[in-house]
């Protein structure tokens, strides 16, 4: 399997939820707000001998009226067209923003025209419940009653090598993959496993949904990908997009 980081950017994040860009090289760490994150926004693409997959999807920022992860995914020579699967751990607005492109008073249109897109139906029932500001609902609409959208039950597998397991860790109905192909294994947390150094330490962050649940799944998932050598991708790790394998 390839495996692509599409890095967005790095951001501060505080109480507002608002996504600041926030240059590491120039910016000075002690001028971000107080009790601010800084993150990565870091979709993946995985190119298997089945599919070329996306997972999550950015926040839909565009440069020159082109979506960004268009943009990457073009400078990795991928033309979004060929995108076969959009895997989407949850729809909180750093990891959707990116599902539909040409919004206007008509709504949007989904950003990969040939892809199936595979979310959880109580997360999307979820997301036009609570609303802004971790939803933006507007930019969610594209995906209800569309024939691109797969919506998933609980816990299964796609297409014989892709592993889903809702978790209700970070958020609510929030989901985590697995992808094996041959003797490589490759898994996406999400926001449960967002950085490396989380996976080491028993971290409990407030904003997570059960936060011990996400810590003691970290430590779980970590001994047993560190043993089967999987390969591990985070979404907000500013310095290290993966490990393992």
């Amino acid at each position: 399997m390839k495996i692509i980081p599409l890095s967005e950017g790095s951001f501060t994040i505080d109480k507002s939820k608002l996504f600041v860009p926030f240059n590491t090289d120039s910016d000075d760490m002690a001028q971000r707000a107080a009790g601010s994150l800084l993150v990565e926004i870091q979709p993946f693409v995985v190119v298997t001998e089945k599919d070329v997959l996306l997972l999550d999807a950015g926040l839909g920022f565009e440069k020159d009226g082109v979506l960004q992860l268009h943009k990457n995914l073009m400078d990795n020579g991928i033309n979004p067209s060929e995108v076969t699967k959009v895997l989407m751990t949850h729809l909180h607005k750093d990891h959707a923003g990116g599902i539909g492109i040409e919004r206007t008073g008509l709504g949007a249109r989904l950003s990969f025209p040939n892809a199936t897109y595979y979310v959880q139906r109580a997360e999307l029932d979820f997301a036009f419940e609570k609303g802004f500001p971790s939803y933006i609902t507007e930019e969610l609409e594209c995906l209800r009653d569309n024939v691109q959208v797969h919506v998933l039950d609980g816990n299964g597998v796609l297409n014989g090598y892709i592993k889903y397991e809702v978790t209700g860790a970070h958020s609510r109905f929030h989901q985590v993959f697995w992808i094996v192909d041959g003797n490589q294994t490759i898994f996406f947390g999400g926001d449960d496993a967002p950085q490396l150094h989380q996976m080491k330490s028993r971290f409990v962050a407030k904003y997570d949904y059960d936060g011990k649940k996400c810590m003691e799944l970290r430590q779980e998932w970590w001994k047993k990908g560190s043993a089967e050598g999987w390969t591990f991708l985070f979404y907000h790790d500013t310095k290290t997009p993966m490990v393992g394998g």
